[in-house]
């Protein structure tokens, strides 16, 4: 899986073969939806601007000058390096979205009009397109120009509000969580669209805000505020209003997460720590009670968790039934049988002869799976190839290059 093979074409029996994606966004909500797309088939042209490329390039641990996370992020697609600034450069996106089925953009509201690439303008060009939206705070509403990264998303959506033990500062989310749950929300968002195109033959604008996409995830927060005047506050590794689950401090030190919620699965996870005497109490026999009384099940768990090693718990709770499960770390993750054996720890091949460990791909079809089929590009690595796709010829495309509206070797 050399990155600088050419591309190879999607299997036929790849669920999104045949569909053209345009991408225009960088970092991470917009490109993790198109990597999603072209993980299953779609072919995915990536602009990139000149020079610099999608700063994502440059993010975190880099291996030969190039962040790894772009071997994730990037993979399956092609790269176009191109100014958007540019008259020149707009025209070329004008043409591109002609001809493609989909456009993802993660711009702040405004700047796709300010390049004269207004969706209802490309949708003149090709009323069957889908353009795919995504910022902090929508196209629309009061807050709509405002900056927004998927940190503020998760903050305004409710979620960090959430992540804390109680009374001491809400922390964030390891990793970009709001843009992931935009992205995906992107994604399904297309498709519904591509099923209303496929009955009506009209493509559509599809307004994804960041914290729009984490507040859909918040469950019962706003139910709860409106009946009751409650406002959740954190509560640490506790599940608020189900009990008993939480993260159990054991002999070795670590931690086992027990979910012994389920009233049957209560009663079989009591047996197992040998309290039947709670097993058997009318007043435990829901979960209501079992609320009602949490914090006498946490010490009476935490009691039995701290005379066991992790992996001694995790055993006997199997053994039982009982939903339970340790605190993984990566390496845990990268050791671990069963990521294995479900194909989520692939192998690919680097240009200096090197391998990478990249996550599988998500979810699994059984007919039309998704699958690795090229490395993530280098900047232009494809532009030539794009470019004559739509119609330029060699000395359009060199005076592009020359002025530097474009960037990439000559094929």
């Amino acid at each position: 899986m050399d990155s600088k093979t050419p591309n190879a074409a999607a299997s036929p029996k790849a669920a999104l073969a045949g569909l053209k994606v345009l991408e225009l966004g960088q970092l991470i909500a917009g490109p993790f939806a198109a990597k999603t797309l072209a993980d299953f088939g779609a072919d995915v042209i990536k602009i990139e601007p000149p020079a610099a490329g999608d700063p994502l390039r440059k993010w975190r641990m880099l291996k030969d000058g190039t962040s790894v996370w772009w071997q994730v992020q990037s993979r399956n697609k092609r790269s176009l390096a191109l100014d958007l600034k540019d008259p020149e450069g707009q025209a070329i996106v004008r043409k591109l979205a002609a001809e493609v089925d989909v456009l993802i953009e993660n711009f702040r509201p405004g700047a796709m009009e300010g390049w004269g690439l207004a969706p209802e303008d490309l949708l003149k060009l090709n009323p069957r397109l889908i353009v795919l939206r995504i910022s902090g705070y929508g196209q629309t509403g009061p807050y709509r120009n405002r900056p927004g990264f998927g940190v503020i998303g998760e903050a305004m959506g409710g979620l960090r509000h959430l992540t804390a033990e109680p009374g001491r500062v809400p922390v964030r989310v390891g990793v970009s969580l709001g843009d992931t749950l935009a992205a995906l929300h992107g994604v399904i968002g297309i498709l519904l669209a591509l099923q209303h195109r496929h009955a009506t033959g009209e493509g559509q604008v599809i307004d994804i805000a960041l914290y729009e996409a984490v507040f859909n995830c918040m469950e019962s927060l706003l139910p709860e505020y409106s009946a009751f005047g409650a406002v959740r506050g954190p509560a640490g590794s506790a599940l608020p209003g189900i009990a008993p689950t939480n993260a159990y401090r054991c002999k070795d030190g670590g931690y086992a997460l027990i979910a012994g919620n389920g009233d049957s699965i209560f009663r079989r996870l009591m047996a197992l720590i040998r309290r039947d005497d709670l097993a058997n109490d009318p007043a435990l026999a829901d979960n209501a009670g079992r609320v009602a009384r949490v914090h006498e099940l946490d010490e009476v768990i935490g009691a039995w968790t701290a005379q066991r090693t992790v992996d001694e718990v995790l055993a006997a709770l199997d053994e039982a039934s009982v939903p339970g499960g340790r605190i993984y770390t990566i390496a845990d993750i990268a050791a671990d049988p069963h990521y294995r054996a479900r194909d989520m720890l692939q192998e690919v091949r680097m240009d200096d002869g090197s391998t990478l460990a990249v996550p599988g791909v998500v979810p699994k079809l059984s007919r039309t799976p998704g699958g690795h089929r090229r490395n993530a590009p280098v900047l232009g690595q494809d532009s030539e190839a794009v470019l004559r796709e739509v119609g330029l010829t060699a000395q359009q495309i060199q005076a592009l290059r020359d002025r530097g509206v474009i960037q990439g070797a000559p094929a």
